[in-house]
């Protein structure tokens, strides 16, 4: 199965709609396909200029280590020669904290979304909201 652009508009809204319902704002979420190339993406008004590119980082980083954007961080803070050498093959790409998250149909992999804007925590709490409003599953 792949992502539709069905699902990864709804992601969008209902993550920016629980921000919103958090107090959270302004908010950046992006949806990659399994590509890694982007199929959603909304940046709130007032949201700073780097706001999508770290969203597509967090994003990024889950599809090409195949985990959530947390579980990199986690491991590389034992691993700063790892850190390096990740930087340096994905070109700067993965930014490795809390917000980006796997999205799976039956236990594939069919994209990520991540989100720049709160704390790492309220973004990936946000990103599972809309993952779950799309019907999919994720992975933290």
């Amino acid at each position: 199965m792949k992502l539709t652009l069905e699902q990864a508009s709804v992601i969008v809204d209902k993550a920016i709609a629980k921000g919103r319902e958090m107090k959270i704002r302004p908010l950046c979420v992006a949806v990659l396909d399994d590509g890694g190339h982007v199929k959603a993406l909304k940046r709130e008004d007032g949201a700073s200029i780097l706001r999508p590119q770290i969203a597509i980082g967090k994003a990024w980083g889950s599809l090409g280590m195949g985990e959530s954007s947390r579980e990199i961080g986690q491991r590389l803070k034992e691993r700063p020669a790892f850190l390096g050498a990740l930087s340096a093959m994905s070109e700067g790409k993965v930014v490795p904290v809390p917000g980006g998250v796997l999205i799976l149909k039956d236990n594939t992999i069919i994209g990520a979304v991540g989100i720049s804007g709160a704390s790492s925590d309220e973004d990936e709490a946000c990103a599972i909201e809309g993952i779950r409003a799309a019907g999919l599953e994720f992975k933290v």
